[in-house]
């Protein structure tokens, strides 16, 4: 059989598939057209030794910014993600009804990077310091977030809400959050929500909110409204609200990831459901830097190769609605993977409190393939 591009003797890891060994990965017309032992076949593009690294599904970023030129955040989703291996992204509310049209056209039909997006439920989205989305209630539009989505269900996977106070109209509590609840729930969406600082007297009141498959990013934020109580004890809600289906994500950002809140939370036996990076402007040169760099911090916390990778592909590809479409390398699923070396030493991870700790291993990503075909080599060792 002719292919466009197959990886040879790369070891497999596809927590969907339950794989992790050698296998081959053969690519035709955009996806995975066959995985087995040993392909053979000829090819139009070539195929790669990957014999010595690993392979793995196209990593899946499920909190990113990436409107370059108008949100202030906003980074190259293919210079800074798809370079680094991360084939697939979620612009978590940069954009909002009254800015996603130029979104859409100017980011996600120009880009490499499978762009996707959660709506602001602000019309505005994020632009800038001086302009907070909801400062005026009246952004807060259900109407014109409604037919946003209706009309662009391809690319809006959710509903993102920010509750931190400074953002939003003096005494609207949590109506931001109403608000978007219903327009979720009328598309049959999840809420996203950023609850630090929220005008409430803890998570425990956001958490009643959610409902099963909704995502609570920023999980191991530091401020008030986070996941451990005073006396640094997880909370009995996050618990609860994790096994009816919650999904806690990481949104690593400048702000957003405490050392001393992840590894509390991790002694009393709390993981996050999916590791995000919440990549912006502002922290591409540290402390986030990259996907890689963040799934790297995890394997400094003991979680197993094999775990890290699950919560940048099958575990995001779950929360999206898109298992088994994405981050799987399923014979019939998107062509879309990373070759990566797992290499030795001591490495400086700093969360965003400018507290270090050294990890004996880091996540290098070394060739990427988006829809089938090679994109580029992302690090030079």
């Amino acid at each position: 059989m002719d292919y466009d591009f197959i990886l040879k003797g790369g070891t497999l890891i596809d927590p969907y598939q339950g794989i992790n060994g050698p296998k081959d990965i053969a690519f035709k017309d955009g996806v995975v057209a066959d995985l087995c032992d040993a392909v053979s076949g000829r090819t139009t593009g070539g195929e790669l030794d990957c014999t010595g690294f690993y392979v793995s599904p196209g990593f899946i970023d499920l909190h990113v910014h990436v409107f370059w030129g108008v949100g202030r955040h906003g980074i190259s989703p293919d210079a800074h993600c798809l370079s680094k291996g991360v084939t697939t992204i979620l612009d978590a509310g940069t954009c909002g009804a009254d800015t996603f049209p130029g979104f859409k056209k100017y980011i996600v039909q120009n880009s490499r990077t499978r762009v996707l997006a959660y709506l602001h439920i602000s019309s505005i989205g994020i632009l800038n310091r001086e302009v907070g989305e909801l400062k005026n209630m009246v952004y807060a539009n259900a109407a014109r977030a409604h037919e946003t989505i209706k009309a662009n269900r391809d690319v809006i996977k959710g509903v993102k809400v920010r509750l931190t106070q400074k953002l939003i109209e003096d005494s609207a509590g949590l109506k931001p959050l109403a608000i978007a609840r219903e327009v979720a729930d009328h598309a049959e969406l999840p809420v996203m929500v950023h609850p630090q600082n929220a005008d409430c007297d803890s998570l425990d009141r956001i958490l009643d909110l959610l409902r099963k498959g909704d995502i609570l990013t920023h999980c191991f934020h530091p401020k008030e409204c986070g996941i451990l109580d005073k006396e640094g004890q997880l909370r009995p809600s996050v618990k609860a609200a994790q096994q009816r289906g919650i999904v806690f994500d990481v949104g690593h950002g400048r702000g957003s990831f405490s050392w001393r809140v992840v590894e509390a939370a991790i002694k009393q036996g709390f993981y996050p459901d999916t590791i995000s990076s919440d990549l912006h402007a502002f922290n591409t040169d540290g402390p986030v830097y990259d996907l890689p760099t963040t799934l790297s911090k995890f394997l400094y916390l003991k979680l197993p190769l094999q775990e890290v990778i699950a919560k940048a592909t099958d575990g995001p590809a779950k929360a999206l609605g898109m298992s088994g479409q994405i981050g799987t390398l399923k014979p019939g699923a998107r062509g879309d993977a990373v070759v990566f070396k797992l290499i030795q030493g001591n490495f400086d991870y700093a969360d965003s409190r400018d507290r270090h700790r050294i990890g004996d291993k880091r996540i290098i990503p070394i060739y990427v393939i988006k829809d089938g075909k090679p994109f580029n080599i992302s690090y030079q060792i």
